[in-house]
Formats: C-alpha cells, structure tokens, sequence
C-alpha cells in the first residue's frame, strides 16, 4: 500500500470498519482478534501478522478489506483487492464449496474451522487452515457483510 492509501486507511470508513471488524468477531465469537490488544486501530489490523479479509453486501460481494498480510498472500495492491468480487479469490472448481461456506456463516453466525483453496493474481495457489469466518453485525443488529481471518496457509 503506497503512503497515500495508508493516511486514507486512517479515515472515517476504515475507523468505523475496523471497529466492526473487533467488535462483531468479539461479540460473535467470546474472543479477540489473534494477538491483539483491546480496540486495535484499523493500522494496527492492517500491520497484523494474520491474514484478515472483509467483503460487502452486494449481490456479488466486492472486498472491502484486506491487511497486509492478505494483499501479499493475494499478490494484489489494496486498488486491485478492493475491486474484486470475492467469489473470485478461489477457483471456479472450489467456488461451489465457498458457497456452502458462505451460507453456514449465514445460519449460523460464524464458523472457526474453514479450510480451502485460494488463489493470487499470479494464479500461484495457496491453502488456508482453520480460518475463522463471521457475519460483520454492528451493535444494533445491522449485516454489513462477511470477514474471515486466518494465520495458517501454505503454497501449493
């Protein structure tokens, strides 16, 4: 991320979503984010050591979050990963096992032991363990979408 994205990163929208991010995974789950302190900043998410990835609501969710550490995995700048509909970070072949995913999420609020096969921009494939994957809910109960974390990969 160039120096211009990261004084953006500390604006309104990523304040507002890292706290989302927290809170929702806090209230869904009983547990913080991985190795972090109370209230972390959307820097410090960016900085973290595991990957953290967020999409939207639209009918074809569209990212709209990726640390540092997923743009890497992902081979992507944070213009190209926000750009991306999320159905096409894993191949067409394991896109209807993402669906499933996605709808278990759905039903049941989170889930802490996905493991599955994405894709870099390269096309160098990679796979995630024991991801956990949440519905982002704010405090009054709203869905903004879906995020997943995950500290566990390998090339394949």
């Amino acid at each position: 991320m160039t120096d211009s994205h990261l004084s953006a990163f500390s604006g309104e929208f990523h304040r507002k979503h890292a706290d989302l991010l927290c809170e929702s995974y806090e209230r869904l789950t009983g547990k913080r984010l991985p190795g972090l302190a109370a209230d972390p900043t959307a820097l410090v998410l960016f900085d973290a050591p595991f990957a953290l990835v967020s999409h939207g609501t639209e009918d074809d969710p569209v990212f709209n979050f990726a640390n540092r550490t997923a743009l890497d995995l992902f081979e992507m700048s944070w213009d190209e990963f926000t750009a991306l509909p999320s159905r096409k970070s894993a191949e067409p072949v394991n896109r209807e096992e993402r669906a499933r995913l996605l709808a278990r999420v759905t039903r049941d609020g989170y889930i802490d032991d996905y493991s599955g096969v994405r894709i870099s921009s390269s096309g160098r494939r990679f796979l995630i363990e024991n991801a956990v994957v949440w519905n982002l809910i704010d405090g009054r109960g709203v869905y903004h979408g879906q995020a997943a974390v995950f500290d566990r990969w390998s090339y394949l």
